[in-house]
C-alpha cells in the first residue's frame, strides 16, 4: 500500500485510536483488533471532516447517520465516539465487552450514545443503512426545509458476501438513494483466510451494474483521499460505494493476515505499542481531544444551530405535522375511522387487514411499507402511490422478491422514526426471521404482516404450508405474535400494532374466508386470551384453546361435546405474548387450574401451548409437513374436524385436583 503523509494531528489521532482499540480488546481478552486498527483512518476522517452530528443533541432528527455494519469492529466506533464527546467515558472503554457495560461486543442501538443501529450479524447494517436513506428521501421530499442529511455505512468483505446485502444494494440502486454512501473496508482478509479463497468479484462492475456509483481509494491511511472520495460521493445522483484498500491489523506483527481478525493481539505486543506511543494505558493526548472538539463538535453544533434557525422559518402546520411523524404521537380516533365488521361478514383476515391498513394510513403519515412482490395476495398496502425515483412521497414500497432485505430495511426506517410495515406469505418468514430478531433486540415497532397462515393454503403444498413458524416467532423475546380469529379481532390487532412503541408486531392472517364470530364490542385481543363461548353456572368439564381459523373449529367442537352433556369453555388466544403479561388472577380466571381437561387446537407445531394445557391436557397440533391438495381436503386429512377433535378430547382424563392437595 502506498503510504501518504497525513498532518501531524491526523497521525497522532489515528495512532491514539489504534492504541486505545488494542488496549480495550486486550483488557477484555476478547474482540476483533484487525479491522479496528486497519480502518482507523477511515472513521477518523469521516468524523473529523464530514459527519454532521452533535453529542449534546444526539437524537437530532437531521443528523447524519452512521452505521457500522461490520459490527465486530465495535472498539473502533466506541473510541471515535469517546473522542467526539459522546457520554462514553474512559471507564466505559475499559469495560469493553463486560456485563452491563455500554460498550458491548457489537454495537447496540439505545445502549451506547451515538450508535444509530444495532449491528453484528453481517449485512444487517447495510440493509438498515438503506432503510435510513430511504426514510430520509421520503422525509426530505415531504419536509424539504427540515430534513436533508446523509447516511454512511462502513462495511467489510463479510458484509458484502451476505445475500442480505446484495438484496439491499440492488434495491437501493434501483431506487436511486443518492444520499447513501457506503465505505467498504477492503482488506482482502476474512476470518478463515484470504478473501480470494471464496470471492473473486469485480466490485466496480458489480455495483455499477446495480445502479451505484463506484470509487476506489487505494490507500486507506490517506485521509485526504478518503475525504475527497466522500465529498465527490455527496454530489452523486446515485448511492455510492467507496472501496477503500486497507491492511488488516496495520502495523502489527501479523498485519495482513487472518491472525489479527478475531483474536486479541498478544499482550506483550500491546505493551510494546504503548511503550512506543508513550503515556499510561488508555491515555489520550490532550491535543487529540482538542482536535475533535474543533472539528466534529464545532461543525456539528453549528449545523444544529442553523437547522434550528431554519426550523423557525417553517410554517407552524408543517412543523407540527413533522413532529407528529417523528414522535409517532398522532391522536387517531380508531373507533371512528376503522371499519367494524358485522357478524354476516365472511372473508379472509388478510382482506380485513388490507381494509384496515388503508384506513389507518390516511391518518398516520409516518406509516410506510410494502411487500416482497405479494401485495396483491397479502393485501397489505397504504392508501396512495408507490415510492419511486420519480415519486418520493409514495408510501407503498415495491420491495421485489427480497424478503430479508425488506424486513431489515424496515428496521432502518423505524430507526428514523417512521412506522414501517412489510408483508409476505407466512411460510416465507423463514427468509426474514433474522431481521425480526433485530427488530425485537432494537425495540423497533415494525409491523410484520403475514398471510396464508396454515395448511389451509392448500394446493401450493408443503413448501408454502407454515408448520413451525408460529413457534419460531413466538420464541423471539419482545415479539408480539397475533393470530386473529376473525375480522374484528384483526381490527383490534392492528390498533395494538400501531400503539406499540418498543415491540415489533407479527400479524398472522388467513388466506381462506373466516366467519366473523366476535361482536365488535366483545373482542379482547389486548388481554392476549379471553372467553368467546357462552358461559353458565355449571362446573367446567373442559376448556378448548385456539387461535386464528381454529377458533370456529373449537366452537363447533364445543357444540358436539355439550350435546354429550359436557360443559365446555372456548378461549380465543390470539396473542400468547400479551396473555403472559396479564396478572396471575386474570390467567386463572380464563384458564382455571381446577380444570384438568384443557386442549389447545392449532394448525401448527404449537409447542407454546403446552404451558397452558397442564400435564393432564393436550395440544392438538401438527408434527409433520403439509400436502398439496385443496385446503378443505388437507384440513380434513390432518384431522381438524370438530368430530375428530371432540373424540380426542374425550380421551383426556378428568382429574380431581383435590386428590393432589396434601
Amino acid at each position: 500500500m502506498e503510504k501518504k503523509k497525513n498532518s501531524t494531528i491526523d497521525e497522532l489521532s489515528i495512532n491514539s485510536i489504534r492504541m486505545l482499540c488494542a488496549e480495550e480488546i486486550d483488557k477484555a481478552k476478547s474482540g476483533h483488533p484487525g479491522m479496528a486498527i486497519g480502518a482507523a483512518a477511515i472513521l477518523h476522517t469521516l468524523y473529523t471532516r464530514i459527519i454532521q452530528a452533535t453529542p449534546e443533541n444526539n437524537q437530532w432528527y437531521n443528523r447524519d447517520r452512521f452505521v457500522l455494519s461490520a459490527g465486530h469492529g465495535s472498539a473502533l466506533i466506541y473510541t471515535i465516539l469517546h473522542l467526539c464527546g459522546y457520554k462514553i467515558t474512559t471507564d466505559d472503554l475499559k469495560s469493553f465487552r463486560s456485563f452491563g457495560s455500554i460498550t458491548p461486543g457489537h454495537p447496540e442501538y439505545g445502549v451506547t450514545p451515538g450508535i444509530d443501529a444495532t449491528t453484528g450479524p453481517l449485512g444487517q447494517g447495510v440493509a438498515q443503512g438503506v432503510g435510513l436513506a430511504l426514510a430520509e428521501e421520503y422525509l426530505r421530499a415531504k419536509y424539504p426545509n427540515i430534513i436533508d442529511h446523509y447516511t454512511y455505512v462502513l462495511c467489510g468483505d463479510g458484509d458484502i458476501q451476505e445475500g442480505l446485502s446484495q438484496e439491499a444494494f440492488s434495491l437501493a440502486g434501483h431506487l436511486g438513494l443518492s444520499k447513501l454512501i457506503v465505505l467498504y473496508d477492503s482488506n482482502d482478509i476474512q476470518l478463515d483466510g484470504p478473501v480470494d479463497a471464496c470471492n473473486s468479484e469485480n466490485s466496480k462492475e458489480k455495483y455499477e451494474s446495480m445502479g451505484w456509483d463506484y470509487d476506489l481509494v487505494k490507500d486507506g491511511n490517506d485521509c485526504d483521499s478518503i475525504e475527497k472520495a466522500i465529498l465527490k460521493a455527496q454530489k452523486n445522483h446515485k448511492p455510492t460505494m467507496i472501496e477503500i484498500k486497507t491492511i488488516i491489523g496495520y502495523g502489527r506483527k501479523n498485519e495482513g493476515t487472518a491472525k489479527v481478525h478475531g483474536a486479541p493481539l498478544p499482550h506483550d505486543e500491546v505493551l510494546e505499542m504503548r511503550e512506543t506511543f508513550g503515556g499510561n494505558a488508555f491515555d489520550i493526548p490532550k491535543e487529540v481531544y482538542a482536535f475533535y472538539q474543533q472539528t466534529f463538535q464545532k461543525r456539528g453544533n453549528a449545523s444544529y444551530q442553523k437547522w434550528l434557525e431554519n426550523l423557525e422559518l417553517c410554517p407552524k402546520e408543517q412543523k407540527e405535522e413533522f413532529n407528529h411523524v417523528m414522535k409517532d404521537d398522532f391522536t387517531i380516533p380508531y373507533d371512528q375511522i376503522l371499519t367494524y365488521f358485522s357478524l354476516d361478514c365472511n372473508q379472509p383476515t388478510r382482506k380485513s387487514g388490507g381494509i384496515l391498513l388503508k384506513e389507518i394510513s390516511q391518518h398516520h403519515l409516518g406509516l410506510i411499507g410494502g411487500s416482497a412482490d405479494l401485495a396483491s395476495s397479502t393485501m397489505a398496502q397504504c392508501e396512495g402511490e408507490m415510492f419511486t425515483k420519480e415519486n418520493r412521497l409514495g408510501r407503498n414500497i415495491c420491495f421485489g422478491v427480497r424478503e430479508h432485505a425488506m424486513a431489515a430495511i424496515c428496521n432502518g426506517m423505524a430507526l428514523h422514526q417512521l412506522r414501517p410495515f412489510c408483508s409476505s406469505f407466512f411460510a416465507f418468514s423463514d427468509y426474514l426471521k433474522p431481521a425480526v430478531r433485530m427488530s425485537a433486540l432494537s425495540k423497533l415497532p415494525v409491523i410484520y404482516i403475514f398471510s396464508h397462515d396454515s395448511i389451509a393454503v392448500g394446493e401450493d403444498g408443503p413448501t408454502h404450508h407454515p408448520i413451525e413458524h408460529l413457534t419460531m416467532l413466538r420464541s423471539i423475546p419482545n415479539v408480539n405474535v397475533i393470530r386473529p380469529c376473525d375480522a374484528n379481532e384483526t381490527r383490534e390487532a392492528y390498533i395494538i400494532a400501531m400503539q406499540s412503541k418498543t415491540t415489533p408486531t407479527v400479524l398472522v392472517l388467513s388466506r381462506q374466508n373466516l366467519p366473523t364470530i366476535i361482536e365488535k364490542e366483545k373482542t379482547n385481543v389486548s388481554k392476549g386470551a379471553y372467553i368467546v363461548s357462552k358461559e353458565n353456572d355449571k362446573t367446567l368439564d373442559g376448556i378448548l384453546i385456539a387461535s386464528g381459523s381454529e377458533v370456529i373449529v373449537a366452537l363447533k367442537t364445543k357444540e358436539i361435546l355439550e350435546n354429550k352433556g359436557y360443559h365446555i369453555r372456548v378461549v380465543s388466544m390470539p396473542s400468547i405474548y400479551l396473555f403472559q403479561q396479564q396478572s396471575k388472577e386474570y390467567q386463572e380466571e380464563i384458564l382455571p387450574s381446577y380444570v384438568s381437561r384443557k386442549m389447545a387446537i392449532e394448525m401448527s407445531e404449537a409447542a407454546h401451548y403446552y404451558s397452558f394445557v397442564g400435564c393432564f391436557g393436550a395440544v392438538y397440533g401438527i408434527q409433520k409437513f403439509g400436502k398439496s391438495a385443496p385446503g378443505p381436503v388437507v384440513i380434513e386429512a390432518y384431522g381438524f374436524k370438530p368430530e375428530k377433535i371432540a373424540n380426542e378430547f374425550l380421551k383426556l382424563e378428568k382429574v380431581d385436583f383435590i386428590r393432589y392437595v396434601k
